[in-house]
């Protein structure tokens, strides 16, 4: 299965490297159960540029991207936004997880069960990449790195 490579606006390079910088709390939460492929193999970046938009996370083995809604993510017109803004990217073949940012910050366990279970789903439909079968397998059987 082969990564599908989505285009993205190069002028948005560097606001994303900005919100890397400036992550909310509740994204530094989820970020530290997703970073370095610690869920279930798979690669997430954060703040990552999508066709006009940057999305809080994306796993491009998935083509799934989370995003943590935030209080301002209550305003109408940002909901209309945010709607607009997710439809664009659903039909580049991106799918969605939504969470609120209060749930993540008080249970990020429940947001990281519901992550788990959508992924264990998409496997179900479409297996499991080589490479992040052979990642598991690595997290599973760590190989001590020191010198005989």
């Amino acid at each position: 299965m082969n990564r599908r490579i989505i285009p993205y606006n190069p002028k948005l390079k560097e606001l994303a490297k900005k919100l890397r910088q400036n992550m909310t709390f509740s994204e530094v939460r989820l970020w530290n159960e997703l970073k370095n492929g610690q869920l279930m193999g798979y690669d997430f970046d954060r703040q990552r540029p999508i066709g006009n938009y940057i999305v809080d996370f994306f796993c491009k083995d998935l083509q799934l991207a989370i995003e943590v809604d935030g209080i301002t993510h209550l305003d109408e017109k940002v909901i209309e936004k945010d709607f607009i803004r997710q439809e664009n990217m659903e039909e580049l073949g991106v799918s969605f997880l939504r969470f609120d940012a209060l749930l993540v910050v008080n249970k990020v366990e429940a947001a990281v069960k519901e992550i788990r279970n959508w992924i264990l789903e998409y496997e179900d439909k479409n297996g499991v990449n080589g490479f992040v079968q052979r990642k598991r397998e690595a997290l599973q059987n760590p190989v001590s790195r020191k010198r005989k």
